[in-house]
């Protein structure tokens, strides 16, 4: 197959090279048009059905809907867990489908399990609704929406009526959700005294207001030959309609609504809050459709807002600057952009160095911006787009595509020198001595090419967030390197046609040229070699020795996920005491707001409070959300942090979780927890986990490194209970219906009809003023009517009851759940979580029917670490094979695999006096050194294969052998490891924490085994074969 590509590509080189051109320039367009994005999709096929039901609590909202739906969709196809929140008035289940599932099937399941339990629920309960399709990457911005002047319902209603649409109208916005303000609502606030004066009911009132809505039809009229349609236009368009509304005669006199009640504009009851820089603000935060490109939706927001701000009133700002993801995208892909233009430079000045010629090195070169934009162009065909770890890939590959091009030229140049030094008659044609040496080399590159394709195999076998997050990366080297094969054999060979020109004259007598740095160090390796090979077993000991040392520093390092991303921006969790009222829990989270001003990276801050309606995110009233940007000065990221903890830990009561805005979607996402580690305790009396929870909370809080602990669900809040007196109420002549109804209408307002301003509508709702309710005592005295029309004091009838239920209830698989959350800083994630391990088990016994599990981070590092180790093995056993297929010896196959070793020690030795931390980046960067490591080896030993062939003695032939292969081996080397270091001095740059890590593995397995194999292959090779080449 190879030989034919060879062969038609020098007959047809024209061809060939024009079509190269249009390759390099299709991959050139594509840069400009494929998608751009910080990572990979990482979002699991979630679902979320979200159900409302006015009036129940958390356990009710458990009892009765969320165990039902829970029930229904437990089972389905492909779910793989069923995540839920029950609040009150509110339930929220997460469906998580297995890795793959289509969202749309996926949707299409849950709406047909849905659909068969819908008839069990109760009669108020809203029918379940799945919200739109998102993804963990799906917040894409949030908008600071601030006035001097307005009121917050002016605010909420300009947000809500004007700027919402004109943001939804923005093609690939998914939803918008508003913080902050108040929903306007018209209000009858009825007056139990004047109610009682008129001898007016609730229900009376409440029925009047009801009529006022009405429009008629009264078909058509013909007058004076035209046709009139006729419509009766009854629907209330003013505060004075409503108050003039007729309720009932008394004495020949009208009552209206105006003299039973106070009319008026106001807010309705908030869910949540927000604010920006401790001022009362609203905040917008925007989602996005799945398959829109983060970079280009952010750009069409911002001209969007610029827009809208030129219509609003001149006081109201809106400032785009909160959270903007594509701020972080931007970063990472300019940094990784850099780093692969300067990795490109490194390449090129390595390649001329060690050439020391211009046209093999700008044929050599050429393969570099070939290979990387037909890769983009593959990518862009495969539906990927262009992303740290798509770009990473192309990073990490830049280094070792050019080896396949090297390897053709020099020996191209090599045979055309000495095609040319012969006599005349004895020449062949140029192509035909290219093809023949292209066809020499052919087997090794295809083999080396095989090799380092074999050893990311492991990366492939990831499953969940890990499996999505770097399969893209591998994916990406992997199509350099097929690419970079088919230049070599194809491509390369017809820019030699093009460009290597030879003569007797200039080939005649000429050695090949080295640099003065080359010649130093043959001689110096020359001298080496040679004392090794008379002390072999003291090198093969010594090589022994640094191994074991190497695996007991390994022992002593520190294990993590995934590297800390640098996002430029901070999310702040800041939860207080469950029974904080909404107010309390405002005033305390522009405190926070404050304190974190007077810190010097940060100029801006915006919080979220509590919940939006029907926002997924069922945040509690007692908690809050600060979106932080940090303008970094001279001060590390973890000087800040430990700042900001201090700072905010003074604060009474009050438990705080610092977080980045993505890595927190990714926990939570991995655990449910937006945490490193997950703490789960499953239950049944929740009274019972909160008290073991607190325990563990308290036990684990004195653990070194260990920050931030808090758990999910905290104590009970206050809850009146009021309880029909079922016999006096069958005394008094009133049906329980009535009794909801009351508690409905009187103390928590109902929505009677919607008041219509143009285009807008709002809510007319109608309840007790509220001097009224602010009492429990009052709430006895207020006078509920029986079918009679006699007023009976509603204490007369209800047992009031003062106590306290949970504020939320989760739930994990169809069992109750509690979480104790924490994160992990300045130490390694694994040592932190054992010791958590080993503090609960010696300190907690569990109740029978209680138990705990961990989450979070922790528990993808185990599963993908071992999975990773498992399918090594299998990538080593196909490596192995294919250097059995090209040496076929097997003796000589296990010298070129006792590189491998050789290469974990530099590895090892840069991550312990690096970072200390294994993360499965930097084990990816160990199992990509199978691949690199291997080539070194098999290059010494085809040399010295051929040279015994040629009658050379074994010592003479390892020495010239590996005199031989000194250059390209350093060259190789130098050209992958050089690449490789802006990768590692951009390590703390948004954009590369994940190739860095693998980068330094790299560069260090790349030295120790360029190292060590340059005498420890030798030796060993000298020890098998002395023997039988005495």
């Amino acid at each position: 197959m190879l030989n034919l590509i060879i062969k038609n590509a020098l007959h047809n080189r024209t061809v060939v090279l024009v079509l190269a051109i249009l390759l390099m320039l299709a991959g050139a367009w594509v840069t400009t048009q494929v998608d751009v994005d910080v990572f990979p999709d990482l979002t699991a096929p979630t679902v979320t059905v979200m159900t409302e039901a006015h009036g129940m609590s958390a356990e009710e909202m458990e009892r009765l809907v969320t165990f039902k739906l829970e029930t229904a969709l437990n089972g389905a196809p492909n779910v793989r867990r069923i995540r839920s929140t029950s609040a009150s008035e509110l339930s929220s289940v997460m469906v998580e489908f297995d890795w793959g599932t289509d969202i749309y099937r996926a949707r299409q399941i849950v709406n047909e399990r849905l659909g068969t339990v819908q008839s069990d629920l109760p009669n108020n309960v809203k029918p379940p609704v799945m919200a739109p399709i998102a993804s963990i990457m799906g917040e894409i911005q949030m908008i600071g929406m601030s006035s001097d002047t307005l009121s917050g319902i002016e605010m909420n209603t300009l947000a809500n009526w004007y700027i919402k649409p004109r943001l939804l109208a923005v093609k690939g916005v998914a939803k918008v959700i508003i913080y902050g303000g108040q929903e306007k609502e018209y209000q009858v606030l009825a007056s139990p005294a004047k109610m009682k004066f008129h001898h007016v009911s609730l229900e009376a009132l409440y029925d009047a207001i009801a009529q006022l809505n009405h429009n008629a039809s009264g078909g058509y009229l013909e007058q004076y030959g035209k046709q009139y349609l006729i419509s009766g236009k009854g629907r209330i368009r003013s505060i004075q309609e409503i108050e003039e509304a007729f309720v009932k005669m008394e004495e020949e006199v009208a009552i209206r609504v105006g003299d039973l009640a106070e009319v008026k504009i106001g807010g309705a009851p908030q869910l949540g809050n927000a604010s920006i820089n401790g001022k009362d603000a609203l905040t917008l935060t925007i989602l996005k459709q799945p398959s829109a490109n983060t970079l280009k939706l952010t750009q069409e927001i911002d001209k969007t807002i610029q827009e809208i701000s030129k219509n609003l009133p001149a006081d109201v700002q809106l400032n785009p600057e909160l959270f903007k993801q594509g701020n972080f995208i931007e970063h990472s892909i300019n940094n990784l952009q850099r780093v692969l233009l300067e990795g490109i430079f490194f390449v090129i000045l390595v390649l001329f160095l060690f050439l020391m010629e211009w046209r093999t090195t700008l044929i050599s070169v050429l393969t570099i911006p070939l290979s990387l934009l037909t890769s983009i162009l593959v990518l862009y065909w495969a539906g990927f787009s262009i992303n740290t770890m798509t770009l990473g890939g192309l990073a990490i590959a830049v280094g070792v595509l050019v080896d396949d091009a090297i390897v053709d030229v020099e020996n191209v140049y090599k045979r055309l020198r000495q095609n040319a030094v012969l006599p005349l008659g004895q020449q062949e044609n140029k192509l035909a001595i290219i093809y023949q040496a292209t066809f020499e080399v052919r087997s090794s590159i295809l083999n080396s090419s095989l090799i380092i394709l074999a050893s990311f195999l492991p990366l492939f076998f990831l499953s969940g967030v890990e499996g999505r997050l770097l399969q893209p990366l591998g994916i990406a080297f992997l199509i350099v390197i097929v690419v970079s094969l088919l230049v070599a054999v194809a491509i390369t060979p017809a820019l030699c046609s093009l460009l290597l020109k030879t003569d007797a004259k200039e080939s005649e007598g000429q050695k090949i040229k080295y640099n003065i740095v080359i010649r130093s160090l043959m001689r110096v390796y020359d001298t080496v070699l040679k004392t090794s090979l008379n002390s072999s077993y003291l090198v093969l000991m010594v090589a022994f020795v640094l191994l074991i040392i190497s695996m007991i520093a390994m022992s002593g390092l520190g294990r993590s996920f995934l590297p800390d991303f640098n996002e430029g921006s901070l999310t702040i969790s800041v939860v207080v005491p469950p029974e904080t009222s909404l107010t309390e829990t405002n005033k305390i989270g522009r405190k926070v707001e404050q304190l974190l001003l007077q810190i010097p990276e940060i100029d801006l801050v915006g919080r979220r409070t509590g919940r939006a309606s029907m926002d997924e995110h069922a945040q509690s009233h007692y908690a809050s959300e600060i979106e932080v940007p940090l303008n970094m000065k001279e001060r590390s990221k973890s000087e800040v942090l430990a700042e900001i903890r201090a700072t905010i830990g003074e604060l009474p009561g009050v438990t705080i979780n610092i977080g980045q805005p993505i890595s927190h979607r990714i926990d939570h996402m991995i655990s449910g927890t937006r945490s490193n580690v997950a703490i789960k305790l499953f239950g049944e009396d929740l009274t019972k986990m909160v008290q073991i929870g607190n325990a563990i909370k308290q036990n684990i809080s004195s653990i070194e490194g260990i920050v931030d602990v808090s758990l999910d669900q905290k104590t009970e809040i206050p809850h009146l209970y009021i309880y029909p007196k079922q016999e006096m109420l069958a005394r008094s002549g009133i049906s329980i219906e009535q009794f909801a109804n009351f508690i409905d209408i009187a103390i928590g307002g109902k929505t009677v009809v919607q008041v219509y301003e143009n285009q807008r509508s709002f809510d007319l709702v109608l309840r007790l003023e509220e001097k009224a309710r602010d009492k429990i005592e009052k709430l006895e005295q207020l006078l509920i009517e029986n079918f009679e029309g006699d007023k009976i004091p509603f204490g007369k009838v209800a047992r009031m009851v003062s106590n306290s239920s949970p504020e939320r209830i989760s739930r994990e698989n169809v069992h109750r759940k509690l979480v104790i959350a924490t994160n992990v800083a300045n130490r390694d994630l694994k040592s932190a979580v054992e010791e958590i391990q080993a503090t609960i088990a010696q300190t907690i016994e569990l109740p029978e029917g209680y138990h705990l599990e961990y989450g979070g981070q922790f528990e993808n590092e185990q599963k993908a670490t071992s999975m990773l180790l498992l399918t090594s093995l299998f990538s080593l056993v196909i490596i192995f094979f294919l250097i059995l297929r090209e040496f076929k010896e097997f003796w000589l196959s296990i010298i070129i695999l006792s590189n491998l070793p050789l290469a974990l020690i530099g590895g090892i030795f840069m991550l312990y006096f690096g970072a200390g931390i294994i993360s499965i980046a930097s084990t990816i960067g160990f199992i990509s050194l199978f691949g690199i490591a291997t080539r070194n080896g098999m290059l010494l030993i085809s040399r010295y294969q051929v040279l015994l062939e040629e009658g050379l003695l074994l010592k003479e032939a390892i020495v010239e052998g590996s005199l031989d292969r000194l250059n390209p081996i350093l060259m190789t080397a130098t050209t992958t490891g050089l690449a490789l270091i802006p990768l590692i001095m951009a390590g703390g740059q948004a954009g590369n924490e994940i190739q860095s890590p693998m980068a330094v593995v790299i560069v260090g397995g790349l030295v120790s085994s360029t190292l060590l194999n340059l005498v420890v292959v030798p030796c060993t090779f000298y020890l098998l074969k002395q023997k039988t080449h005495a």
